[in-house]
């Protein structure tokens, strides 16, 4: 007997959903066993991509979630509400949930869990990170063997998509990221993506998983990419690194239990030679460090219709497969945690960092520079003089790692010297 799906949301991963359940054909042979049952839109007729019979339309989504003839609710319309309470609804009829939505998860995911495990049904989240890159079900299942120490990756296309063409074309942010508009690589309003929001919502969810606890949405500290300027994309490259909006969630040391980990995104220098340095355009890349395994990388698209539908449909095979075979929960599919993970206050977080200052062309003022720091215990990798223009010279520190809060009580000291005219730039180093 078939699985009926129904699908919340026509857009653009909805459309690409549909039309694989519609075409199964050299597909895994279990994909027969899902049929598409009703479509939730917010209006109906209009134009759309794909063609399906005017009957599993329906503008009254609650009938979806609500309709007993309905096994699988697929969540693809996006923000928090009313997907939240159509989540929860499902839940509560029995259904299992397939969902791309990072934003509810990330900050709902304790709740809906709690609801799912309460009511014994799945739900499923491979979309909601890394678009058609298969990470979400690795974590879960095959690297759960390891002791994680580290998950980090590049999980924005868009703001990839920015760095890379200022990194190739020396370009500055606000015209590339208007380009980007133009070319639909970004939104009319960009503040999720270049704000680093969107990346916090899915580095809260890997590291949830990876760790095995809940993570609070508001303790992920998070920078997005307004203030990285062409200078500093030509500084970096000068000392071997690239920068990427990374999103960051490790154990302070290797042999640390998972009780205080670092969660963080911001724009980041990487050295040239890493695996993540490479990773360019709209592409996305998450690297999992972990014990015995040493590292693995996954790459590819992060978004799109048939990169997220191939992800949202290979959550429903894990579901059809599961109850076909009825074992019904799996524990491999589930997500249950039942601690919450303290997230290290990023004042506390060990990590290097790059600053671009703007002095007077005076003498002695990189010594003093250097003692402050020093009287911080902020330990100096290395100063260097860019250049002299109008009587100001330019210079960047990077540091050794330091734990930030000293470093930023030695930033705010040094601003206030005479001789210090501005503080353009200060980013983070791998």
């Amino acid at each position: 007997m078939a699985l009926k799906v129904g699908l919340l949301g026509l857009g653009t991963v909805g459309t690409g959903v549909a039309k694989i359940l519609l075409d199964a054909k050299g597909r895994h042979p279990l994909l027969s066993s899902l049929e598409l049952g009703k479509v939730g839109v917010r209006s109906h007729p209009k134009p759309r991509a794909i063609d399906l019979p005017d009957a599993l339309f329906t503008i009254d989504l609650n009938t979806i979630v609500t309709d007993p003839n309905i096994d699988i609710v697929v969540e693809v319309m996006g923000g928090l509400e009313p997907a939240r309470t159509l989540i929860l609804q499902a839940i509560d009829q029995g259904k299992h949930v397939v969902t791309a939505n990072k934003a509810v998860i990330s900050r709902y995911g304790e709740e809906i869990y709690e609801a799912a495990t309460a009511a014994g049904v799945y739900v499923m989240i491979e979309a909601a990170v890394g678009g058609g890159i298969p990470v979400i079900a690795p974590l879960k299942q095959a690297l759960s063997v390891n002791r994680i120490q580290a998950v980090m990756g590049i999980v924005n296309g868009t703001t990839n998509y920015i760095l890379t063409r200022m990194q190739d074309e020396g370009g500055d942010f606000e015209n590339i990221l208007t380009d980007a508009q133009q070319l639909g690589y970004a939104e009319a309003d960009p503040t999720a993506d270049v704000d680093g929001l969107d990346a916090a919502d899915k580095i809260a969810i890997l590291a949830a998983l990876a760790f095995g606890g809940r993570i609070d949405r508001e303790a992920v500290y998070c920078e997005g990419i307004r203030n990285v300027s062409a200078a500093d994309i030509s500084y970096a490259e000068k000392l071997g690194f690239v920068i990427k909006l990374l999103a960051i969630a490790k154990l302070p040391t290797a042999d640390n239990s998972a009780d205080n980990i670092q969660v963080r995104v911001h724009p980041t220098l990487v050295p040239t030679g890493h695996p993540l340095a490479s990773v360019n355009g709209v592409n996305n890349a998450v690297l999992v460090e972990g014990d015995p395994i040493g590292q693995v990388m996954f790459y590819g698209p992060g978004a799109g219709e048939g990169p997220t539908a191939s992800a949202v449909v290979s959550d429903l095979l894990s579901i059809a497969a599961s109850l076909s075979t009825g074992q019904n929960p799996n524990p491999l599919l589930a997500c249950n945690h039942d601690h919450t993970i303290s997230v290290m206050p990023n004042a506390e977080v060990v990590t290097r960092l790059y600053v671009r200052l703007l002095v007077k062309d005076t003498s002695g003022v990189i010594g003093k520079l250097g003692t402050c720091f020093g009287n911080h215990d902020v330990s100096l990798e290395s100063i260097v003089q860019i250049s002299v223009q109008n009587n100001e010279v330019e210079l960047v520190v990077v540091t050794h790692a330091v734990q930030e809060g000293a470093f930023q009580k030695a930033l705010a000291e040094i601003r206030q010297f005479p001789e210090v005219t501005d503080v353009p730039s200060l980013l983070h180093v791998l």
